[in-house]
């Protein structure tokens, strides 16, 4: 017997098991798609995230207008949603002290029944909490037309009030409506950097049952510092000092940052070059202690990425080693036969002859950091599951999702990675993920060619992660002339608004299904400019609206989000997040759902998905598995 078919056989051991299961799964075949829903950039912003869960990105708010639109008024519709979405706030306010908990108990069970529709008993019933399961089914699948299983109902809610299990019962009941509003979540990239919670957010990720992550650029800076990169931890903490969260990284992952703060304030002085954006509630001493901090994270940063590419000549970036273009001096930096002088200059532990040369005290830092990274127990959670979860794209129900670019010339040919012979497309992004996952193997070995490789994901050229020219960090500190600052995008950020290049981009990764479409993050659409987030005829999606605070200015909204249910996509605008009180104030959930694909498309069954192709081949192999078995 074939060895799977073994394996199925002690799990389906009679003829009755296998056909209960081909039942079961041809049914489940002819159900509706679930609803899924595409996030990119989150960058931290764990309130917002959590809001766009908690709303289903609004998907919350259709399901209780279609519900109950004749019946409830749009305000009570609005408080119902709100309810849903934070039932552990509104049980605090006067509008839930008023309502009649019998109602209300009746009203989330349609409701919870309404966006179970697509779902079996067996997946509703894991859904369900443990401890009021029993009566949550029986409440759901009663048969309203017998008199006594009504009364039956109806004692049992009088029983939950009068036993006061009542409030603890809606709010379970309202979390359980939460997870079944979407089937399946999509993060198209960046989840950290920017924001002050990425670990909360990674922790919420962590709780869904249905998930994939597509890494973006940010996220693989991390996954590189803990397999071992001096560059790209260097980086990652820089970025948290720059952004003023490094002390909330501090507390979040229980990281050591004494070491350094304890050598930066010998070593350096307050430096306006490196004040921290969002300082305007610091005192002064707090400003200066981190200009400090972060004037000995970009030296540091500067050395080993010097220390990077002098060791990796192959990665074609000579052009960068920025230390040795320095007269120390003088304090005048030449590029590209032009000479500059340098504002804020901290070059202190530089030597100018060996400039990429760390002094003893910063290699027992970095080393001190390295530690404290890869051994906090909560980082070692998120990363692994940042890497079982996470790929560098995904092709899903025919579409393609990936957080950056394919990198391409202006003609919209595929770029090679020459160096390593590889060809560009598809190829390149499965070049990568090796790279990172072979990285992962070895994380005690920080200066290997797989974790060098993650180094040049985040900041090179032919890097699908990235796409522009040059990562301009050191020109924007130091430097006031504003076009050295300039980072040239791929030509792939121009041609992607180009129906034939998507559809050249769609069929290089094997997908020539109509309706098929391309789903982005990486770059800010800047909606305030009249930039639209469907590009190529409706064939891309860009959904990083700004979810981030720090780009909100850039793109004049809060983020998109995108939600494809079995009739097609909606796009999401969300508005910026305010606080929860705000939001029980004007029962308001702050987004605009859009339907965005017109064309008549057949509603989509789970025979026509990823999974039901997965399903499919299920039920090949226990019709095999039957043919094997005596016949009755």
């Amino acid at each position: 017997m074939d060895p799977y078919l073994e394996l199925l056989s002690e799990k389906f051991p009679t003829t009755e098991a296998v056909l209960t299961e081909i039942i079961n799964l041809e049914a489940i075949l002819q159900l509706p798609k679930g609803t899924e829903l595409f996030l990119s950039d989150i960058h931290g912003e764990f309130p917002a995230f959590d809001h766009i869960l908690r709303i289903g990105s609004g998907n919350l708010k259709e399901k209780v207008r279609e519900l109950f639109e004749n019946q409830l008024s749009e305000e009570e519709r609005n408080q119902l949603t709100l309810f849903v979405a934070y039932p552990e706030y509104v049980q605090r306010t006067a509008w839930y002290a008023q309502q009649e908990k019998e109602q209300l108990v009746v009203q989330l069970i349609d409701l919870l029944g309404f966006t179970s529709v697509k779902y079996t008993r067996s997946k509703v019933r894991k859904s369900l909490p443990k401890e009021y399961s029993y009566i949550i089914e029986e409440l759901l699948y009663l048969d309203n037309r017998l008199q006594g299983k009504k009364a039956y109902a109806q004692k049992v809610i009088e029983q939950l009030v009068r036993l006061g299990e009542v409030d603890r019962f809606l709010e379970k009941l309202a979390l359980t409506i939460q997870t079944l509003v979407i089937d399946h979540l999509h993060i198209v990239g960046d989840i950290f950097d920017r924001g002050t919670q990425a670990a909360k957010v990674m922790d919420r990720l962590m709780t869904q049952s249905s998930i994939d992550i597509q890494w973006g650029n940010h996220d693989i800076l991390w996954l590189g510092a803990f397999y071992g990169s001096k560059a790209c931890l260097l980086t990652l903490l820089r970025i948290a000092t720059r952004y003023n969260y490094l002390f909330e990284l501090e507390k979040e992952y229980a990281i050591n940052l004494r070491p350094l703060f304890s050598f930066a304030h010998q070593t350096y002085k307050k430096n306006a070059v490196f004040t921290p954006k969002n300082s305007e509630t610091m005192t002064d001493s707090e400003q200066s202690e981190l200009e400090q901090v972060h004037q000995a994270l970009a030296i540091m940063q500067f050395k080993v990425e010097e220390q990077l590419l002098m060791r990796r000549p192959e990665f074609e970036m000579d052009e960068r080693q920025l230390l040795h273009k320095i007269d120390y001096e003088k304090e005048i930096i030449t590029l590209e036969g032009a000479s500059y002088s340098i504002k804020g200059a901290c070059f202190q532990t530089i030597s100018p002859e060996t400039p990429e040369q760390l002094t003893k005290e910063e290699e027992q830092i970095i080393d001190s950091l390295m530690y404290s990274f890869q051994h906090s127990l909560r980082m070692k959670n998120h990363m692994e599951f940042l890497l079982e979860k996470g790929a560098m794209y995904l092709v899903y129900n025919d579409h393609l999702l990936f957080h950056g670019c394919i990198p391409v010339d202006e003609k919209g040919n595929f770029l090679a990675l020459e160096q390593e012979q590889v060809v560009g497309g598809v190829e390149l992004l499965t070049f990568f993920e090796e790279k990172i996952r072979e990285s992962a193997k070895t994380p005690d070995s920080g200066e290997d060619l797989a974790t060098d490789y993650i180094w040049y994901a985040w900041s090179g050229r032919v890097s699908p992660l990235f796409g522009k020219s040059k990562m301009a960090t050191f020109e924007r500190y130091f430097l006031e002339e504003t076009q050295t600052h300039v980072e040239k995008s791929n030509a792939y950020y121009r041609l992607r608004n180009e129906l034939w290049f998507s559809q050249k981009v769609l069929s290089s990764f094997g997908i020539k299904s109509t309706g098929s479409v391309i789903i982005n993050g990486h770059t800010p659409v800047k909606v305030c400019k009249g930039e639209s987030p469907v590009k190529a005829e409706g064939t891309v999606f860009v959904i990083d609206g700004g979810l981030s605070k720090a780009y909100q200015k850039t793109t004049g909204i809060a983020g998109y989000s995108l939600l494809l249910n079995s009739y097609g996509f909606q796009l999401v605008t969300h508005y910026p997040f305010v606080s929860i009180e705000q939001q029980l104030a004007q029962t308001d959930e702050g987004t605009y759902v859009k339907k965005v694909i017109d064309q008549q498309l057949p509603r989509r069954l789970n025979r026509t998905t990823t999974k039901g192709r997965v399903l499919q081949r299920e039920i090949n192999h226990l019709h095999q598995l039957l043919e094997i078995y005596p016949t009755r």
